[in-house]
């Protein structure tokens, strides 16, 4: 049984799927001013593994995120670049879905524009106002926070520190009007301003309020109630509080069996802003980091507790993520050089069984409200006990079978967690060797062909005889001349082999 924590009742529950077999599941997207930062990438990968791991464990998930391209931000970004809202918009939806392809986050089965959606939002804010939630001043609409007994369960605040909260985000300059009935009612519709832009509604030209495109898309497009719905810890209050207050006064039923929230992210040690210059855009840490090692390090701690981002914890990422990789590689060689009738070296039916545990500890980590890091834990303790079972031997075939049956677990687990090892190792593996190779087993191994991997070949070979004659020279010249090109070579129980180090 998977347990998921619910931000709403403040504790871990089971989670019981509204339609046995089925997960349906709303997160919230960007406002698409600028290009996302590292912060909003964490919610992002937070709630792919989450979705990824339903999937594996045999759920039809369908999942919704929206793009909020209609916005303050983008209007005032628009005006300061003398372009259009829509122009912004448009080259930030784009790159926004770039960054998360290149993050390796998987696109929603459905992702829907707030733009495109103004008909949806309309219907329900004329819901509000005809059930008596909402009020009209001079073409802006208002939610009545009164109206809805259940507002601030949500975020544990009741109306009046919800009143308190709106107070201090408007001393804060963040526009909240003074003409509402009540400190924490909020908007549903907003008045067109001379240059904005603007669609036609019964209470004049207007455009949608923020919480509002995401209680109409979900509505839309998964019905109510549904499964879970997500997001950043910072959405909690007032966006999702808000969201569910409309939802539920409008529908009459509950908005989400389950809000989740991912913790909020730091750059090493303080938060992040541009004010302290630590503001880190994902596509320019990705410019000098390969995603995997961004997600890794994202997975190393739990998903509903603060991040510590730095790049000395980037790199040290990376490096755990290298010696998975070097781990698989070298059971590749292992297997792919086994020999035939070679007396059994490994305890294969160990070696399996440690396999099947670290399975069934990864399921018993992520059951319990997605626990990545105690995952990845089961993950490295298999990877521990491979290195240690194949260390220094040559392997049969069936030695080679089970190696590789406890290599393709863990690669399998890795998936399941969005960091595909397979990839890597194959890039690495179908490597060319370039032209230079040859001219270097010309010279020092006399060989005679054009053909560069047959050169490697040729060049271990001189290496061999070399050592065999004591003909040190020789035999560092070939290890120094591969060096040159970015290659190593490493001596094994099974020969030689060439790895490209870069």
């Amino acid at each position: 049984m998977i347990k998921l924590y619910d931000t709403k009742l403040r504790r871990k529950v089971d989670f019981t799927p509204l339609e046995p077999g089925k997960v349906s599941m709303y997160v919230c997207g960007p406002t698409v001013y600028n290009r996302i930062h590292i912060g909003n990438a964490r919610t992002f990968i937070s709630f792919d593994t989450i979705r990824r791991y339903f999937i594996w464990r045999g759920f039809d998930v369908t999942y919704v995120q929206n793009v909020t391209d209609v916005d303050d931000k983008i209007i005032t970004r628009a005006a300061q670049e003398e372009r259009t809202a829509a122009e912004v918009a448009a080259e930030y939806t784009e790159a926004f879905i770039g960054d998360m392809r290149t993050a390796g986050v998987m696109d929603p089965d459905v992702r829907p524009k707030a733009t495109e959606e103004i008909g949806s939002m309309l219907e329900l804010v004329q819901q509000l106002v005809e059930a008596g939630h909402a009020y009209e001043v001079d073409g802006d609409v208002y939610f009545d926070v009164h109206s809805y007994d259940g507002y601030g369960q949500l975020s544990g605040r009741d109306v009046e520190e919800a009143e308190s909260g709106h107070r201090a985000l408007r001393a804060e300059g963040q526009g909240l009007e003074d003409r509402k009935r009540h400190e924490a009612d909020f908007a549903l519709w907003k008045a067109a301003k001379p240059g904005e832009p603007a669609w036609d509604s019964p209470w004049g030209p207007g455009r949608p309020g923020w919480h509002i495109e995401c209680s109409a898309m979900s509505h839309k497009y998964l019905g109510l109630p549904f499964d879970i719905h997500g997001g950043g810890a910072d959405l909690v209050f007032p966006h999702h509080e808000n969201e569910r207050a409309q939802s539920e006064a409008a529908y009459g039923c509950t908005f989400a069996n389950h809000w989740m929230h991912s913790g909020m992210l730091q750059v090493n040690s303080e938060k992040m802003s541009k004010s302290l210059g630590n503001f880190l855009l994902l596509f320019e840490v990705l410019e000098t980091t390969r995603p995997a090692a961004l997600r890794m390090l994202m997975l190393q701690t739990h998903y509903r507790s603060p991040l510590d981002f730095s790049i000395e914890r980037l790199d040290e990422a990376d490096a755990a993520l290298t010696r998975i990789e070097n781990a698989l590689r070298n059971v590749d060689w292992l297997a792919s050089n086994a020999v035939d009738g070679a007396p059994d070296v490994l305890d294969g039916v160990s070696l399996r069984a440690l396999a099947a545990d670290a399975h069934e500890d990864f399921i018993s980590a992520m059951d319990d409200d997605f626990n990545a890091p105690a995952a990845l834990g089961a993950i490295f303790t298999l990877v521990g006990e491979l290195n240690s079972a194949v260390a220094d031997k040559s392997l049969s075939v069936a030695d080679a079978e089970a190696a590789m049956a406890a290599r393709d677990g863990i690669a399998e687990l890795l998936g399941v967690l969005g960091i595909d090892v397979d990839a890597v190792v194959a890039a690495e593996q179908s490597t060319t060797y370039p032209v230079e190779v040859v001219a270097l087993a010309k010279r020092l191994g006399g060989y005679g062909g054009s053909d560069a991997e047959e050169a490697v070949e040729a060049l271990l070979e001189a290496r061999a005889r070399a050592r065999a004659e004591k003909d040190w020279g020789t035999a560092d010249g070939v290890r120094d001349g591969l060096a040159g090109l970015g290659f190593v070579i490493e001596d094994t129980p099974q020969g030689a082999r060439v790895t490209y180090e870069g």
